[in-house]
């Protein structure tokens, strides 16, 4: 990750956002989240993406913003955790034997979240098509059948779920 040097204003409009809103945003996320050290976490990233976005000194509604950048960590936190659990459980119904190792199991996970993030940017449409044909392995017609939609609406939904993939993996 590469480090953002914010200029003069910027780092003073940071710096005085952070003195003025982190004990307040750190129990905002506290309440939510009835853990002290995920709030910290979570603080913490929300002021590094208000750094990276530059927008500190620009605020008219402060607390609005961060509360906007804390919760959808709150969710990608809740998701990712959701998803490991999913993972453990499978992993569990597993022979031990074909257990991976908990460097392959962090990968894993780090790919699942990844997978995960990129079928949230498609449309509910678009990821139901994108699953039925590249994970269930559904013909066209089957996949066209099954949702009750035209086989040429699922070749425009399965290339757009294609391209976004595509852009997604070279962001």
């Amino acid at each position: 990750m590469s480090t953002v040097a914010p200029d003069g204003a910027a780092q003073k409009g940071l710096e005085t956002l952070y003195r003025e809103h982190n004990s307040w945003l750190h129990g905002w996320l506290r309440q939510r989240l009835n853990n002290a050290a995920d709030a910290a976490d979570l603080a913490q990233d929300t002021f590094i993406r208000v750094l990276l976005a530059r927008t500190a000194a620009t605020l008219n509604q402060p607390r609005h913003y961060l509360a906007t950048i804390a919760r959808g960590l709150v969710i990608d936190l809740y998701r990712r955790r959701s998803l490991e659990a999913a993972y453990l459980e499978s992993l569990a119904l597993q022979p031990e034997h074909y257990a991976p190792s908990a460097e392959a199991r962090a990968a894993i996970l780090d790919t699942l979240i990844a997978i995960d993030r990129m079928l949230d940017g498609l449309g509910s449409r678009t990821r139901a098509i994108f699953l039925a044909v590249q994970l269930d392995g559904l013909s066209y017609e089957k996949t066209a059948e099954g949702l009750g939609v035209s086989v040429s609406t699922v070749r425009k939904h399965l290339a757009r779920g294609l391209m976004h993939c595509l852009l997604f993996e070279q962001a």
